[in-house]
């Protein structure tokens, strides 16, 4: 969807496209690429989350997780692309988080290729 948007001389126009649910599709990327790198990246969130949620420092965070600080420090700000899936699965159960992973679209049901649930976690 396209919207006109008006700059505060008039004489200007600028053209605005809605993204979709995935910025990494709307990146280009292909298809299969983006949908790997949005469950990773909404891993990633879920983990800070998570964190966040504990009241965990970053110290007792990486004592939990068996990281160093500074590996927590680079998830807590987005740095993943070192960390495999199922590194941050295991990531996440390790902060009591049940993750369900649902796969493509079945006859029965419609889900997007890529979709992760993440589960409310136990309290520590």
């Amino acid at each position: 969807m396209k919207a006109r948007h008006h700059t505060k001389n008039h004489d200007e126009t600028e053209t605005v496209t809605r993204g979709s649910t995935n910025v990494f599709l709307d990146l280009r990327f292909p298809e299969k690429e983006a949908a790997a790198l949005k469950v990773k990246a909404d891993l990633a969130l879920q983990i800070y989350q998570r964190i966040q949620a504990l009241g965990l420092t970053q110290t007792r965070a990486a004592e939990r997780l068996g990281l160093s600080q500074p590996d927590v420090s680079k998830l807590m700000g987005g740095r993943h692309t070192s960390y495999s899936v199922e590194r941050m699965l295991s990531l996440l159960n390790a902060l009591e988080v049940d993750v369900d992973i649902v796969g493509p679209k079945t006859r029965n049901r419609k889900v997007r290729f890529g979709t992760v649930r993440v589960m409310e976690g136990a309290e520590a």
